[in-house]
């Protein structure tokens, strides 16, 4: 939050691997879904973000009304459109900051897939290729 309250950011992204904190180890398979997704849209957006698919996302309130009317994901096609949606707008200022996160096992509540992780390929493809 801080970024944005002093100026310095438009948009802040919580990342889950960039932390020096405690956090619960989990699924190898789905951390590395994460960071081929994540670096997929970083060569498409150019942009250098280590957790795409993080939940934590601040935005000022000017760039929330700019793209908001855009959005049409649901689910865990939003990361990939939301990202590639503010990469677009010139002179957009975006920070990362480690956050604390302590996934969740399937028996406590984990609802993502193998099929989340194909959509949200091709919602990257969409959004940065097919979409202004």
């Amino acid at each position: 939050l801080m970024p944005i309250i002093s100026g310095q950011a438009d948009v802040v992204y919580g990342s889950r691997l960039v932390t020096a904190a405690p956090h619960r180890v989990l699924y190898y398979w789905h951390y590395l879904a994460n960071k081929f997704l994540t670096s997929f849209s970083n060569v498409l957006t150019n942009l250098n973000l280590t957790d795409m698919e993080t939940g934590f996302k601040i935005f000022r309130g000017d760039i929330v009304r700019k793209i908001a009317p855009k959005l049409q994901s649901k689910r865990f096609g939003f990361e990939p459109e939301i990202t590639a949606r503010i990469s677009k707008i010139s002179e957009i200022k975006i920070y990362e900051v480690g956050i604390s996160y302590s996934g969740r096992t399937y028996k406590e509540g984990k609802k993502i897939t193998w099929k989340d992780g194909v959509k949200a390929l091709f919602e990257i493809i969409k959004y940065n290729l097919f979409t202004s």
